[in-house]
């Protein structure tokens, strides 16, 4: 009998609405303002549609889309309107926002209808709401007929402590989901173009026969289970991620939204990137998401083959700036491809399997202290405000991905260059090439 796993699956909420009510006003804020409802992770860019927050210790992913509307100049409105209708489906929760300031709108009254026969968990949220006169102005979007509505201010924040309380009451910490059997969940992901497909069939090659897919349409994100050569995992193949400005067409972003599912449920993931075309802002927003996720990564810099004016060191320098883009988080596999030519193929499977065991890797506690203790001693956090700090302990939490935990006497005042520190002496002295490192700081 098979050993049963599990993977910790996400929580989707989509914000939608009317264009002008404040849906990208919401969405930065809970993505990109460093408070606690957001983690800290640099990286976070405001031209995604997907991003990652965090209230009361659980995390969700928010969707943001563009303004519901009909008969309007946009030349994108069918479009626009279609990749809404699209989020509502894909959506756990859907936070649809009005403006108070307008009142009740005909197209505020076609979504509600649209949400009412979605059966999707649904908060009303009345927008620019902050003084007593709009407060009371807002009782009359219970006509909508979508229950208790939410009145906020999404440029101050103001209500929306208490309605994130409600959005993520339902929400478990950890949401697990089963899987057969205990083997890798390995995605390729990238922009378009970049090879991601032309990868995936270069593994799999003729002999499909030993291989077992699972049933998916065109559009989703296909996963294969592969077992060649002494590897067994799941391969999964993704739609190509482009920048929010960008996605024109519904089934691009449908397909967009499978693929981002795909990375919360990978352990690890091949990022592809055009050689030809270097590293791009859109190479790092899904390089961060992929980082903000916790998973393993290996960086395949693919059509090297078209790459012209090679020398003897070009590689090298390559790979230096990709590195120094992907800083601090620069200890990652790069691997040099031509997917046509089945060029170092098989280094990436090699690749992606030592990531995935270093990212599940347990070190154990007494060979933790041996190690680090000397080193913090060696070169112990620098002293704030008069006051000396010292690490007595450290130990791994038991986490889907290496989480380090750092007991000491004060733990706020060591900062990040010190946490940097600290992770970087782990990368030393223990094999985690390619898992993202979480430190920890802890009350002694």
């Amino acid at each position: 009998m098979c050993a049963k796993s599990f993977r910790k699956m996400g929580n989707i909420v989509a914000i939608v609405g009317r264009p002008n009510v404040g849906k990208s006003t919401l969405f930065n804020r809970l993505v990109g303002m460093r408070q606690s409802i957001v983690d800290e992770t640099a990286g976070v860019t405001r031209d995604r549609i997907y991003g990652k927050s965090d209230w009361n210790g659980k995390e969700f992913s928010v969707i943001d889309t563009g303004g519901y509307a009909v008969n309007t100049e946009d030349v994108f409105e069918a479009e626009i309107r279609k990749q809404a209708l699209i989020a509502i489906e894909e959506a756990d929760v859907v936070l649809f926002m009005v403006d108070v300031t307008c009142g009740v709108t005909d197209f505020d009254a076609d979504i509600a209808d649209i949400l009412r026969r979605s059966k999707k968990k649904v908060f009303l949220i009345v927008n620019k709401v902050d003084n007593s006169e709009r407060l009371f102005s807002a009782a009359e979007f219970y006509s909508l007929g979508l229950g208790d509505t939410w009145s906020i201010s999404s440029m101050s924040g103001s209500g929306t402590g208490d309605l994130l309380d409600a959005v993520v009451a339902g929400f478990n910490v950890e949401t697990l989901v089963e899987e057969e059997e205990n083997i890798p969940n390995i995605s390729i992901v990238g922009k378009p173009n970049v090879g991601k497909s032309s990868l995936t069939n270069a593994l799999l090659g003729e002999d499909r026969n030993i291989v077992t897919d699972i049933a998916g349409t065109t559009r989703d994100s296909i996963s294969t289970r592969y077992n060649k050569f002494g590897f067994d995992f799941n391969i999964i193949d993704t739609a190509g991620l482009r920048k929010k400005t960008k996605v024109t067409e519904d089934l691009e972003f449908y397909s967009g939204m499978r693929a981002i599912r795909a990375i919360e449920h990978s352990d690890v993931c091949v990022l592809m990137i055009d050689a030809t075309s270097g590293v791009e802002t859109q190479d790092m927003n899904i390089f961060h998401l992929i980082e903000k996720n916790k998973k393993g990564c290996v960086i395949v810099i693919n059509k090297w083959d078209l790459f012209e004016n090679k020398d003897s060191n070009t590689m090298k320098r390559y790979k230096e700036t990709v590195e120094a883009k992907i800083a601090p988080f620069n200890d990652v596999p790069i691997i040099f491809t031509s997917t046509i030519n089945k060029q170092r193929i098989f280094d990436v499977l090699q690749a992606a399997i030592v990531v995935y065991n270093n990212r599940i890797r347990k070190i154990p506690t007494a060979k933790l202290n041996e190690v680090m203790l000397v080193e913090i001693e060696r070169y112990p956090p620098p002293a704030t405000k008069g006051k000396y700090i010292k690490i007595k302990y450290v130990t791994q939490l038991p986490t889907p991905s290496p989480t380090f935990a750092f007991f000491c006497n004060l733990p706020q005042y060591i900062k990040n260059p010190y946490k940097r520190f600290l992770e970087n002496k782990l990368r030393e002295y223990f094999d985690l090439k390619g898992a993202p490192v979480s430190i920890v700081l802890r009350q002694k």
